[in-house]
C-alpha cells in the first residue's frame, strides 16, 4: 500500500512515504496490510476493481464478511485498510465517493445487527494467578529464567506487548527502591516523549529479583531486554515479538492449570489493573502506573469491585 505522490522528485516522495510509514503503529500495519489483501482477493474472485473500489462493492464486502461472523470491530478495521489504502495512493476512499450513502447505511445496519455481540474477554493474570504462572515454571534453564522474568516485568508494570518487546536494556535502571523502566514509546505516547514506569522492589511477585535473574543468565550488557529463542533453546540477540509475549503467557498460564484459550498477551497490563482494583489502589494512581490517557480507561477494573463494596444488601443477604 505505497502510496503514490506524483510530481515530486524520487528523494521527496522517499521521504514523504518514510514518514507516512511511521505514522501508524507497526501492529496496525500488519494489520492494515493483512485486511487490504482480504479485500484484495475479494475484488479478483469478482472481477472487481480494488483501487479504486466503489462504495456499493465495499458494501457487499463488508455484508459478506459480517454473514461470515467476522466481528464487528474488525470489520471496522476492514473499512479502515481500505479508505487508508486509497488515501496512500492519493485517490478518493469509497466512503468519500458518491454513492458512499448506500456505505454508510450497510455498515450501520452491521453494527445495529452485531450489537448484541459481546467480545470475548481474556482473563486477567491477577496477583494470584500470576503467582500461580511463575511457581508453575521449573528449574532455572534459559527460558525459565526469561520466562519469570518476562511475566513479573510485564505484570509489574502493566505493559503493552509492544511496550515489553520494545525494552532496551539501557531503558532498566535498578535502584535502592525497585527499578525504573524509561518506555521511550507507546501507544499513548505516539509523540515518543517517553514515560517513566517504576517497580517497586516487594517480595510476592519479586519482579526486581526475577529480571537481575534474567540479565545474568543470559549475559546481557546492551540491547533488547526481552529475547527470542530457537526451538531448541539458544538464546538469539533479537528481540521477542509481541506475538512470543502472548504464546509465553498461555504456555505458562496452560503450565500452572489454568484453560490457555482464556489468556493473552494483554492478560498481563490488565492483571495489573484487576489487582490494584481488588486492593483498593487510588484510580489516578493506577492510570499514572497504567499510562493511559484517561480515567475512563481504567474505571472498569475499579467498577467491577465496587460494585460489591458496601452493596445494599450487606445486612440482610
Amino acid at each position: 500500500m505505497a502510496p503514490a505522490l506524483p510530481g515530486l522528485s524520487l528523494d521527496d516522495a522517499e521521504r514523504v512515504e518514510r514518514y507516512v510509514g511511521k505514522a501508524s503503529a507497526d501492529a496496525t500495519k500488519r494489520a492494515y496490510t493483512s485486511d487490504w489483501r482480504i479485500f484484495v482477493a475479494w475484488c479478483e474472485a469478482r472481477s472487481l476493481p480494488a483501487l479504486p473500489a466503489a462504495p456499493a462493492a465495499v458494501a457487499a464486502f463488508l455484508a459478506e464478511e459480517a454473514d461470515s461472523g467476522i466481528a464487528r470491530s474488525t470489520i471496522g478495521r476492514r473499512l479502515a485498510a481500505i479508505v487508508f489504502a486509497h488515501r496512500a495512493a492519493n485517490l478518493i476512499a469509497p466512503t468519500e465517493q458518491v454513492g458512499a450513502a448506500v456505505l454508510d447505511r450497510t455498515l450501520r445496519g452491521i453494527r445495529r445487527d452485531k450489537r448484541q455481540d459481546r467480545p470475548t474477554k481474556k482473563h486477567a493474570a491477577d496477583g494470584d494467578i500470576l503467582r500461580d504462572m511463575l511457581r508453575a515454571i521449573p528449574g532455572d534453564e534459559i527460558r525459565s529464567v526469561r520466562d519469570r522474568a518476562l511475566l513479573a516485568i510485564g505484570m509489574g508494570g502493566a505493559f503493552r506487548r509492544s511496550e515489553l518487546v520494545a525494552l532496551q536494556l539501557s531503558d532498566v535502571t535498578f535502584v535502592p527502591a525497585g527499578l525504573e523502566i524509561l518506555v521511550p514509546f507507546s501507544k499513548g505516547d505516539q509523540l515518543g516523549q517517553g514515560e517513566l514506569v517504576v517497580i517497586p522492589d516487594r517480595p510476592r511477585i519479586a519482579a526486581v529479583a526475577l529480571l537481575r535473574a534474567w540479565i545474568e543468565a543470559a549475559a546481557i550488557t546492551e540491547g533488547p531486554l526481552f529475547r527470542k529463542m530457537t526451538p531448541q533453546g539458544r538464546l538469539t540477540a533479537k528481540p521477542m515479538s509481541d506475538r512470543g509475549v502472548a504464546l509465553v503467557v498461555k504456555a505458562r498460564a496452560a503450565a500452572a492449570g489454568y484453560d490457555p484459550a482464556l489468556f493473552s498477551g494483554h492478560s498481563l497490563r490488565a492483571g495489573f489493573l484487576t489487582e490494584a482494583g481488588r486492593q483498593g489502589a487510588n484510580p489516578f494512581r493506577m492510570k499514572e502506573h497504567s499510562r493511559h490517557k484517561s480515567l475512563e480507561m481504567v474505571g472498569e477494573y475499579v467498577r467491577n469491585f465496587e460494585l460489591f463494596r458496601d452493596h445494599a444488601g450487606d445486612k440482610f443477604l
